[in-house]
């Protein structure tokens, strides 16, 4: 009953009169309902809402995912590739603004993003946070934590998401059998040390301007890996977001979107976005087009 209060299939406010027993090395204690209430709500402090999927004979694995191409298979044989099915045993649905892990929390996975999109943050004490990167379907989560072997940053989901669990053990297990798979993951760690790069260098010396024109060439790129169109795509991310991960203001984010726009190199409707000069855009970075 505990595990339905917690979940929300009982609601306290609807029960008029409520005992509980528990029993614990062989003592009986009754509850009262505010025990309970109490309770239920010292369980529900910190629970990350998720949902697990298993993953069974008839799912979709990652010889024949639709994201194998920029997953973690990518460049692997494909009778590796049929070996790495092993790997993904569930999924884990998370809604939109919830966490997938907490910063601190003990690294026993990676994760494939499979469906929507997830930020990742850095979390003071005070409530404010920095952004520290934005995952699209294909790219994996959680490799900032394989150092010190705890999350550096918490993942929110940003829209109803879906990801696929690989654990740790299974890693190193799988990996006796296909050695390209440390290979990979290594190829992984050093692509996030990149991203990270890069990140230091929009921010430590471009222009405002500059830097959300490589966010934009940098989303583009990204989306046309997965298939989609690399000049007409929507944003996942608010203003607010680009600007927190930039390290610019809402006000010049918006004000940047209106001058891109203005000069003919961008056209925007909220978060739809149509590049019109990808040569612009590269050219206002200083990369060749």
């Amino acid at each position: 009953m505990i595990a339905q209060i917690c979940s929300g299939e009982i609601d306290l406010n609807q029960i008029q009169t409520i005992k509980f027993c528990i029993t614990i090395k062989r003592d009986t204690i009754t509850l009262s309902k505010d025990d309970i209430h109490l309770l239920s709500r010292t369980l529900t402090v910190g629970t990350i809402m998720q949902k697990h999927v298993p993953v069974n004979i008839d799912s979709m694995h990652c010889s024949t995912c639709m994201m194998g191409h920029v997953c973690l298979a990518t460049g692997m044989p494909s009778h590796e590739v049929e070996q790495l099915d092993a790997l993904v045993k569930d999924r884990i649905r998370i809604e939109k603004g919830e966490a997938l892990y907490r910063h601190g929390e003990t690294l026993n996975a990676l994760f494939g993003l499979r469906l929507g999109s997830i930020k990742t943050q850095l979390e003071e004490a005070n409530g404010q946070h920095q952004i520290t990167g934005f995952f699209l379907p294909g790219e994996i989560i959680g490799l900032d934590g394989m150092i010190e072997g705890e999350h550096s940053s918490s993942a929110i989901a940003m829209e109803d998401s879906e990801v696929c669990v690989v654990r740790l053990q299974d890693i190193d297990e799988i990996s006796r059998h296909v050695p390209s798979l440390q290979h990979q993951i290594r190829r992984l760690m050093s692509k996030e040390i990149a991203r990270s790069h890069q990140v230091l260098l929009a921010l430590g010396s471009m222009r405002s301007e500059q830097r959300l024109a490589a966010f934009l060439i940098n989303m583009s790129q990204r989306l046309s890996a997965l298939g989609y169109s690399s000049t007409d795509f929507v944003m996942r991310m608010g203003r607010e977001e680009i600007g927190n991960y930039l390290g610019l203001t809402i006000e010049t984010v918006s004000r940047l979107f209106s001058r891109f726009a203005r000069e003919g190199l961008i056209r925007v409707n909220q978060r739809e976005v149509k590049i019109l000069d990808m040569a612009a855009l590269n050219e206002l970075v200083g990369k060749p087009c």
